[in-house]
């Protein structure tokens, strides 16, 4: 989503931020810039630097497809953008359409009747689940902190904006994730950390509490907090495993590096600026044709005389 401009004062302290607008947090207050863990996801593969430029400076525009996305969150941790509902049976209306656009332009996220029930159902059936309705407790975290740090390593800004963080019975810091999803059944949440980075996000969330002390001497925890979008929307609590942080710190690393090159040298290439690539097919369609060969399907009669 775009984002008009927020007045707010530069960050120049590492700190914890509580009351930083997600506006103000999405328009970057560190002077020079700053990296987020979406930022180091769109400078890697199978995005590039010049996708990440483009995304830094101009955003996400306004999208139907974050809209769900964007409204749970707001119900279930009472933060980041405003509902408005919008008492219509579908966008089809002029009226509609205008009434969605003005949301939009105030930073808030238009839900027609229908949708704002869906929402408000998904929450309640959130907060009645055994492991997550605890997690979610109102009176017992803290949702949508901004974390500034400086990264030790590679000198350059870093940035993250926590859901929920709370704590264990054993004092154990939680930094807890809401996702909505197409499917929150186990080996499909497996796949969609692998595709969407959650295994990064992890990582670069445990560095920034780390990085500011609010864990305190314990090791702090990642959960990833999954639920679907259809009734009954079914709800899973995930954890990253050890292996999995591994490798997301490990791309994380690299996205720094890649960060800070391009920024000192004002170069942010795309995916092969200079070299001609060479292509290869998917695995999955050579051991197609090798099957195919195999069957006789490439078998010939030859040319008849």
């Amino acid at each position: 989503m775009t984002t008009a401009a927020v007045q707010t004062p530069p960050v120049t302290e590492a700190g914890v931020y509580d009351d930083m607008p997600v506006e103000a947090y999405l328009n970057d207050p560190v002077p020079g810039g700053s990296l987020s863990s979406t930022g180091a996801r769109k400078l890697l593969p199978p995005s590039c630097p010049a996708l990440y430029r483009q995304w830094a400076t101009y955003g996400e525009p306004a999208s139907r497809v974050f809209d769900l996305g964007h409204a749970s969150h707001h119900e279930l941790l009472g933060d980041g953008y405003p509902i408005t509902p919008i008492d219509a049976p579908d966008w089809r209306t002029k009226a509609a359409r205008a009434a969605r656009e003005a949301a939009y332009a105030d930073g808030a996220t238009p839900l027609l009747a229908a949708e704002y029930e869906q929402v408000q159902a998904m929450t309640a059936a959130l907060r009645a689940h055994p492991v997550a309705g605890a997690l979610f407790r109102p009176d017992a975290g803290t949702a949508e902190q901004s974390l500034f740090w400086v990264d030790a390593e590679f000198g350059v800004w870093r940035r993250a904006r926590t859901d929920w963080l709370t704590r264990s019975a054993t004092g154990r810091l939680l930094v807890a994730d809401y996702k909505t999803a197409a499917s929150a059944e186990p080996d499909a949440l497996a796949r969609a950390m692998s595709s969407h980075g959650y295994y990064q996000q992890g990582a670069w969330y445990l560095d920034a509490v780390t990085a500011l002390g609010l864990a305190g001497d314990g090791e702090p925890a990642f959960l990833l907090v999954a639920q679907e979008k259809t009734p009954p929307y079914l709800v899973t609590v995930a954890e990253p495993d050890a292996l999995a942080l591994r490798w997301g710190r490990a791309r994380n690393r690299k996205a720094l590096d890649t960060y800070r090159r391009c920024r000192d040298t004002g170069d942010w290439p795309g995916y092969a600026d200079r070299t001609v690539v060479s292509l290869a097919l998917p695995t999955w369609a050579e051991r197609q044709h090798e099957a195919a060969w195999e069957a006789g399907d490439y078998d010939t009669e030859g040319n008849p005389s």
